[in-house]
Order: C-alpha cells, then structure tokens, then sequence
C-alpha cells in the first residue's frame, strides 16, 4: 500500500485553527505585552499569539478544540492580567463576568488616575514651596522642616504611588518586571536613601526627599495625559461599535398581514434569518435585509462614509447599523448577529488593531528584554561612578556641576555615593518601555478607524508596511476600471459583413432575420439566461428594450472567460470569444476577423454567436469607463507607481481603454482568463521594474521587484487578489470581498484606491516616527541620565527631571499618532 505524503491536495490533514478573542487588563508597558504573549505561546496548544496594548485586547490561534479559553483566562489572571474571554458579539462569556466592559474599565482607571493625580500635585506643590526661597516659609513656617517633606514623601508613596509599587513589586515575583518595576526601585531607592540620611545625619549624606514626590507626580502626570490621548485615539472605533443596533421589531408576514401587524421587541441578535423586522422612521436598521414592504431614505455613511441618503423600496438591500429616516418599511432578514455587514467591519477592525506592522518585530524583542537591560544599566553607571567617576573627576564634583543635582547642593557636601545614587536613580527612571509598546498599536488604532469611517477597510499593520513599498497596482478592467453595465452597440450579421468597409461600420443595431423565426438578438438572450456575467446582461436587457419574445433554452454549459453554450430550437448556438468558437471546430472568416478587429480596436467587446455549427454573427458590446477611472490613474502615477490593466479581453479591445487612460501597451496584459489571473500576477511579482517612463518616479524603488497591488471587484478576481501583496476589492454586497482582499473599498468610487494608499502610507510613516522617536528618546535619555555630560559640560539629569522626561516620551508618541487625523488627506 502506497502512504500519500501530505500536500496542499490533502487539506484533510491540516488542522483547522480557531481563534479566542480575550479581554486583558493591568497592561501597562511593551513588558507587560511580551509578558502576556510568552504566558499565551507557552500554554500546551497554543500555535500563536498577539497582544495589542492600546486596545488591551490578546489574539490567540489554536487548534480547535485543543484550548480551553477559560484556562488561558484565568492563567493570564493568576500572574497578575485580569482577563476574560470575549464573545464574537464583542460580549464577555460567561454567565458572570469578572471584568467590567472595556469602555467601562478605561473610565473608572481614567477617574482613579485623575484622583491619584490631583492628591499627586498638592504633594507636589507643597515639596516644591522650598524651591521659592522666603516666599513659601513666611506663610507656612513648616514648609521648611525638612520632617514635614519627609512626610509628604511618605504619603506620596502611600497613596498615589502604592499601585505603581504594588504592580512593579509583582511583574518583579513573576519575573516580568515592566515599567512599574524601574519606577518603584527609582522612588524607593531615593526614598530610603533620604531616611537614612535624615536618621543618621552624621553620615553627612543629603536628604532629597522632594525627588520621589516630583518623581511620582511627573510620572502620574504623563500616564494621564497617555490614558486621555489613548481615548481619543480610540474613539473612532468606539463609535463603530456603538452603530451596532441593541433592539428590534419582530412583525408578522407584512405581505399577508400589512405594516399594521402587531410587533413585538427582542434583541437584535436573536432575530432570525427570513423572519420580519419594521424599521420606523429614525431607528437604525437592526439586521441585514432585503425590503418587502414600504419605500424610504436610508442613510449609508456609517458604510460608506457617503453624506447623501439613498432611497430604498421593495428589492432592495439595506444593512444593519444603517440610519432609517423618511418612511416605515418591513424587511424580511437576510443575516443577523455576527454575519451582518457592520459585525463583519467591526470584527475586521478589531482584528486589524492586532496585526502587528513586521517594522515592530524589533520594538518587541528590544521589549522583551529592556527592563533588565535598563537595571544592568543602572548597576553599571552606580558601581562606575562610585568606583572610578569620583575618583577620576573629583574636581568636577566641588564644581557648579553639582547644582544640577539638587536644590540643596549648599546644605551638605555630596558623598560619591549619593552622587552615584542619584545617577543610578534617573537611568532607572528615564528608560520607557511604554513608547516602544504604543508605537505601533496607537498609529494603526487611529488609522484603521479613520479607514473605517471613511469606508476604507485596512486589515492591519503589515498591509500597512506591504502597501508603503507598493510600486505597481493592477487593475481589473470590467467592473472595477469600467462601469460593469455594458451596452449593446453593434449586432452584425455574416451575410452583411462582405458589404461593409472596414471602419466604416455602423453603431445602430441591424435587425435583420435569421434563417429561423427569431433574430440574433433573440438566439443570443436564449443562452445568455443561464449565465450572470455583465455581457450577458447586456444582451439580456437588449433584448427587453426591442421587447422580442426569448426562446426557450435548454442543456446550458459555461466556460468562465471563454463562452456559454445552450440547445435552442432544437440548434446548439454557442456565444464567445474567436478561441471558445475554434475549440468547437467552427471557422471564422477573414472578412469577419477584420470586422471583429475594427470593432475591438474601437475598445468593444466581441461575442461571436455560432448557429448549428457555423458563425451567424457578431455582437459588440462597450463598457464605459468609470467618471473617476481617469483621475485615479493619473494620481497613482504621479505618486510613483506603475499602473497597469489586466483583462479578458483580446488584446485591441484592453489596448483601447489604456489609450484611453493614458496607459501604455506594454502596461495591458489582455486575454487573461479569470482563472489564470493569479498566475498573471505572480509572474508580474517576479520582474524587475522600470521607473523610466512614469512621472515623478521614487529613486528608492527604481529598478526593484515589483510589490504588485491587485484592484478588482472582489468576485471573479478571488484568486488575483490573494495572489498580490496587497488585494483592493471594491465592495461588491459579497464576503469574498471581506475575506480575500486586505483592503475594502465600501464605496463605489474608484478613487479611494488612492485614498486607501494615501492612508496606510500616511499612517505607517507615523509607525515608523514613533519607532524612531521611542529609540531615539531611550538612546539619548540614558546616557544623558548615567552622566555623560557631566564631566565635560557640568550636566546631569537629576531623578525627577528623568521622571519628566520619560513622562513626555509616552504622551509625545500616542499625540503623534492622533495627529495622523489632521495631517491625513481628506477627501
């Protein structure tokens, strides 16, 4: 017996993934983070897993049925991350939750911060009142007693400063200090240095106890400022999630009983698929549906970001979270909870916020280990300075230098050891893992959810990196360059080919008769009912506008991108391209061939209708290209990328509408059938590409591999989309759309395929500056902090001003990233 090795032919073999969706709390830094993920990946079963900080939400794959999401819930709990599985309706399972709802959660530590802020500043204020010399003392003698700031140190570690010591005390006993952890060592360690000094002042050491009080307000400050700004950054999502509708009006069958019925309200998510729902003027639609009864104005622009309501009447669909406003209509549901349109956006935004950008793989692994780096690093510079940075520069110490590091340099002389403890103090509190861990999550939050109200889908970080190197886009050209509503233009007979010049015929149809009772109209609209493509609803409604009579048609057979066959009158009539015809065996003159050429070159579609075995006649179709087709072409080739058309059409009929665009012929790959256009692409993705005749080039792309974005209208072209570094469906009513292509256009405009571009570059330059500055702030915050100025300039970063420091570098970059709204172009 022959065993058959596993392969892409067996996927019965392959598990099958399922995804839990958890609630995490108590993260505070990118520590915390690369915590959680090591917690998740070492649990048995786990294949992956991704946290993101900003939405304190963790993704995790596994085999289904392999984890139980109760135990990761409650491992993650048990070390210190209050965590709750989350339903795919975004409620928390469960009978009984333990963790209130995000929102929720982020407004009550949003109070608790403002609290612990406020009792932070009059702390604050009263440590700082000795810094005003005589002013501060004359009113309140005791703000002089260096007993009372020891007091106000004691409180400021009791009160506002006890979560940040209990949290960093825990990350230090599971062995995942974070944030908290240098913090606490930092105020601490110059907290007792001070009550030694005060206890034993013949030691002579300085007591700084205004350091931890500044320390802790700085710090409380800045996280303030962060929790307010990661609000803001959030609230486009939040809004998203608010559309969801909570409550709907179950009704009898409006076509027997009328819109009088009695109705009765349920929950939206417990609606059924074919039951009916009313919608009232100014309820949102509750659930995805087709509307039975009644005519109305739906407003769409939380779908497509389209100000201008859009009428519905009987046929038609309307989507759930959508705005009802001028009449009372029944509509029978067609998908309800998690299928609907707006559960699916929202899920896709969800998830995107946890696709991380491949640019944040070295932010996280820097993560991982940067809080024992940063205590490493406090070592060194104590035992260096202790041991050898007195000694070597004793002159610098008696110097002005000295001033720097405290207000009371003149009251006692500094000992090496204070001198090296306070260095070691501010390199402990000016390192912020906190900006590497918001770099990445808070510019994608903002950008996804800018996307999403302006119906731009953006599936996550690495597309954002994918679409920033993009240097070709491909369209599809019916349907997505085109309107996708073709016309009948030309109906020629054979007979009367022979007696037409070339290029001289006429775009007014030629009814003649066929040897048979009907015409070629008539055979054509026969065949074409057993098929939906967009050619043959051309000739379909044709034949509804001469009003003929269509024929019956029987054993119907399709060829996708060739042509369709069916048995009329007793006669096999087959419609399509010159190859699906020759395949059959059936000749195609030279008078006919140069016909049909004029016509593609005039950037027709060619059918070619044979009749029992020889060609009757041709058909010409047109699609016009899209009123913006034009300008979007010309906007991505100013902006540096190569465009180009992929059709199925003979190669004159695509060559005309490139012309048309501007396009050159060596940029129209035509004759492509829908099922060898992924091919088309991987083999456009393996060739080196030319800068030299497109306008405004990018140096730094000339010459490289092509980074191929696919357009398409997310149906036929599946396959291409997938195939491409980046796939771009133009909405189609599908979940092929959602679920291939890694941008979706919710809108029917063609421009925001430069819109959509123009944001994800916009919002990865905004990774990629928070990157930099999350760097750059920790390269240059840490030397200064250890005193690398100090022997030559006299400068040194004292324990509060490092506490300030890092304070701003958090706020700085989720500010960054909120600024990505108002330099992001608008349409």
């Amino acid at each position: 017996m022959q065993l058959v090795p596993k392969t892409k032919l067996a996927p019965e073999f392959d598990p099958i993934l399922e995804k839990i969706i958890l609630d995490v709390g108590g993260m505070k830094c990118a520590g915390c983070v690369n915590a959680v993920e090591r917690q998740l990946t070492q649990h048995p079963g786990v294949k992956s897993a991704c946290v993101n900080l900003a939405t304190e939400v963790a993704v995790v794959e596994s085999e289904t049925g392999a984890v139980d999401a109760d135990a990761l819930a409650q491992r993650l709990t048990a070390v210190g991350f209050p965590t709750q599985q989350r339903k795919a309706s975004g409620t928390l399972a469960g009978e009984i939750s333990t963790l209130p709802d995000p929102a929720e959660r982020q407004r009550r530590e949003m109070q608790s911060s403002v609290r612990q802020l406020a009792i932070a500043a009059i702390l604050l204020l009263l440590s700082g009142s000795g810094h005003f010399g005589n002013l501060g003392t004359s009113v309140l003698p005791v703000l002089n007693n260096i007993w009372f700031h020891c007091g106000l140190a004691t409180i400021a570690l009791l009160i506002p400063g006890r979560p940040i010591l209990v949290d960093g005390w825990l990350g230090w006993r599971r062995n995942a200090p974070n944030m908290n952890t240098l913090v606490g060592l930092g105020t601490l360690t110059a907290y007792i240095a001070s009550l030694v000094a005060l206890l034993f002042p013949k030691m002579g050491w300085e007591c700084f106890f205004d350091e931890p009080v500044m320390m802790l307000g700085f710090i409380l400050l800045g996280r303030t400022l962060e929790q307010q700004a990661r609000g803001r950054a959030a609230a486009a999502f939040r809004k998203l999630l608010a559309l969801q509708p909570q409550v709907a009006r179950l009704i009898a069958n409006p076509e027997k009983g009328g819109m009088g019925s009695s109705s009765v309200e349920i929950p939206a998510e417990q609606v059924r698929v074919g039951e009916w729902v009313q919608v009232l003027p100014g309820d949102k639609i509750p659930v995805d549906g087709e509307v039975v009864v009644g005519k109305t104005t739906v407003d769409e622009s939380m779908l497509t970001g389209e100000a201008v309501p859009v009428i519905k009447q009987p046929g038609d669909m309307v989507t759930g979270g959508t705005l009802n406003q001028s009449g009372a209509i029944a509509i029978q549901t067609t998908r309800t909870g998690s299928d609907t349109t707006l559960a699916q956006i929202v899920a896709l935004v969800e998830a995107a916020q946890t696709r991380k950008a491949p640019v944040q793989k070295l932010a996280d692994t820097v993560a991982g280990y940067f809080t024992y780096g940063v205590l490493t690093a406090s070592v060194l510079t104590f035992v260096f300075w202790y041991f050898f940075g007195t000694h070597i520069w004793a002159d610098v110490n008696m110097s002005g230098g000295m001033e720097m590091m405290g207000h009371a340099a003149h009251e006692a002389p500094y000992s090496p050891l204070l001198i090296s403890l306070k260095l070691a103090i501010a390199v402990m509190v000016v390192a912020c893992p906190c900006a590497l861990g918001l770099a990445t999550p808070t510019a994608i939050l903002v950008g996804t959810a800018m996307g999403a109200e302006r119906g731009l889908l953006i599936k996550g970080g690495d597309v954002l990196e994918k679409v920033h190197k993009l240097n070709t886009v491909v369209f599809d050209k019916t349907g997505t360059l085109t309107t996708g509503n073709p016309i009948v233009t030309d109906c020629l007979l054979i007979e009367e080919m022979g007696s037409k010049e070339p290029h001289s015929h006429s775009t007014t149809l030629t009814a003649s008769p066929l040897p048979t009772p009907y015409s070629l109209i008539q055979l054509a609209a026969a065949v074409e009912s057993g098929t939906h493509h967009p050619l043959a609803k051309a000739i379909q409604q044709e034949a509804q506008q001469q009003q003929l009579s269509i024929p019956e048609a029987v054993d119907f057979h399709t060829e996708p991108g060739l042509g369709v066959s069916a048995v009329v009158e007793g006669k096999v009539v087959l419609l399509g391209n010159w190859d699906w015809l020759s395949w059959h065996g059936i000749a195609i003159n030279e008078t006919a061939q140069q016909v049909a050429q004029d016509l593609a070159t005039d950037g027709k579609t060619v059918v070619c209708v044979a009749v029992g075995g020889a060609l009757a006649g041709l058909i010409a179709v047109s699609d016009t290209l899209r009123p913006d087709a034009q300008s979007t072409v010309d906007k991505l080739r100013q902006m540096g990328l190569r465009v180009m058309l992929l059709s199925g059409d003979r190669q004159e009929a695509a060559n005309a509408i490139a012309k048309q665009l501007g396009l050159d012929s060596a940029d129209v790959i035509a004759g492509v059938p829908p099922a060898k256009k992924a091919a088309a692409i991987q083999a456009l993705q393996g060739q080196e590409i030319q800068r030299e005749g497109i306008p405004n080039p990018k140096s730094k792309i000339q010459n490289s591999k092509s980074v191929v974005a696919m357009v398409g209208d997310g149906i036929n072209d599946a396959p291409a989309l997938s195939q491409a570094d980046v796939g771009i469906a133009l909405h189609s009513g599908t979940d092929v759309a959602m679920e291939t292509a890694e941008i979706v256009l919710m809108r029917d405009r063609l421009n925001d395929v430069v819109e959509s571009i123009q944001l994800s570059r916009a919002t990865f330059n905004k990774i990629r500056q928070n990157l930099f500055w999350a760097f750059a702030y920790n390269t240059v915050g840490i030397p200064l902090a250890a005193g690398v100025l100090f022997p030559s300039l006299g400068f040194v970063l004292n324990p509060s001003g490092a506490a300030a420091l890092m304070a701003f570098s958090s706020v700085s970059v989720v500010t960054n990233s909120i600024l990505l709204r108002r330099l992001a172009h608008h349409p």
